[in-house]
């Protein structure tokens, strides 16, 4: 097996950008998920609710080596947000049922957001410390931690496994006498390593992965949203692949595409290394 490509999103829910090599950090890819849009309550907005956070482009030094400020965010017709990482008293962020902390990226941040996303009540704030937020002890050890990832620092999914759920989508559609869509991309998963050469869903058995010299525990199968529903290009919400998991991918009432990974060691990877996993 080997690694066919790699991503962060630096903004929970924005563009992801592809990488040719990254540094793998106890938290996870560095500057994956340490930024989040939150309403006026502090609870993160993403693209579940705000199909539109996926049209804006976040990008560090990390995904962009010509950038000399900590952040850049883009959009259509407004002129670039370059930022800083910022400084200033926390405030809270709400993810799911956690409660968690961040600095606000100030005012003219907020105000590009709010224009961006056409609403008032945004904000933008970056994670200073990912050491704060602790993972659910079922699947982790003392001492993991993460950014603003939904729960994990590293989701790895299979190119194998992508073209058997394509398969089944094909097959679904003609029984019901529809014409077959297209299949769908990588990027409706968000996945961070992207592996191919084992066989489909043979990840399901992986209990530890290690990409060239870096280590990764399998912390548990992800299991996927509503957000894998929207098409990336007109921002609408079909049907799949949530029909098409639930069908043959649902175990505990959850539709599973890909595993969470906590990394065990640090180090750098790249596009083309070797992988290899233990079951």
């Amino acid at each position: 097996m080997q690694i066919t490509s790699l991503a962060a999103h630096p903004v929970k829910s924005t563009a992801s950008r592809p990488l040719t090599s990254v540094a793998v950090l106890p938290r996870g890819f560095e500057d994956d998920r340490s930024w989040v849009v939150v309403d006026a309550d502090g609870v993160v907005v993403t693209a579940r609710e705000q199909h539109d956070l996926f049209a804006l482009v976040a990008d560090t030094p990390r995904t962009d080596p010509t950038l000399d400020r900590d952040l850049r965010l883009r959009a259509a017709d407004l002129p670039d947000l370059l930022l800083d990482h910022p400084d200033a008293d926390l405030v809270r962020v709400k993810l799911f049922s956690r409660e968690l902390q961040g600095v606000p990226a100030g005012g003219e941040a907020d105000a590009w957001v709010r224009k961006a996303l056409g609403r008032d009540d945004v904000r933008l704030v970056w994670c200073d410390d990912p050491t704060r937020r602790r993972l659910n002890p079922e699947f982790s050890r003392p001492g993991d931690h993460t950014a603003y990832a939904d729960g994990y620092p590293v989701t790895i999914a299979s190119e194998a496994s992508l073209r058997r759920l394509n398969d089944w989508i094909v097959e679904g559609a003609l029984s019901r006498g529809e014409e077959p869509p297209e299949p769908l991309p990588m990027a409706r998963f968000r996945p961070n390593l992207v592996v191919d050469g084992d066989g489909p869903f043979a990840e399901d058995a992986w209990t530890r992965v290690t990409v060239g010299d870096v280590s990764f525990r399998v912390a548990k199968p992800t299991d996927r949203c509503v957000m894998t529903t929207i098409d990336l290009g007109s921002l609408t919400t079909g049907k799949e692949p949530i029909r098409t998991l639930a069908r043959h991918r649902l175990v505990d009432h959850k539709t599973l595409f890909a595993v969470s990974l906590v990394p065990e060691n640090t180090g750098t990877v790249r596009v083309g290394d070797p992988v290899t996993a233990r079951l």
